[in-house]
């Protein structure tokens, strides 16, 4: 007898489920078509912003970088006058290493340009390493004795 009235209500339940949680193929059709419209608008809204705010952002970071070769060139020539042979050598590997990560930034820039992606994420990774850069130049010309 418990048998009989477990397996009924099981088998009610699960009946009843299925009947409620089935949604016509017309509402599933009709809720993807939203979730499209609505993907599609905040692309759109994203777009928009990113033509608007691009160009800004890429004018002063080819700016910076410019200037960041220019500073390179600076340190090269001062590099090139007579001084201590140890702390020169030192110091044109890090001017190396600075020039490279310049022009990592500068095809970073450009890559973006190619193929968006997360722009906050890539604004604010790009402005760090700019900055990075920046404090790396302040500490070139710090004198590293020790």
């Amino acid at each position: 007898m418990k048998k009989t009235i477990f397996y009924t209500a099981i088998a009610a339940l699960a009946a009843g489920s299925i009947v409620t949680s089935c949604a016509t193929k017309t509402d599933k059709v009709e809720d993807a078509q939203e979730n499209v419209t609505e993907a599609n608008q905040d692309l759109t809204k994203a777009q928009v912003e990113l033509n608007a705010e691009y160009p800004v952002f890429k004018k002063d970071a080819e700016v910076q970088i410019a200037e960041n070769d220019k500073r390179i060139a600076e340190l090269r020539v001062q590099l090139n006058k007579p001084g201590k042979a140890p702390l020169d050598e030192m110091r044109k590997k890090r001017i190396d290493a600075l020039n490279e990560k310049n022009s990592e930034l500068r095809n970073r820039l450009y890559g973006y340009e190619k193929e968006p992606t997360d722009w906050e994420m890539f604004k604010q990774e790009f402005k760090h390493d700019m900055k990075g850069i920046g404090e790396a130049f302040k500490e070139l010309g710090k004198k590293n004795t020790y």
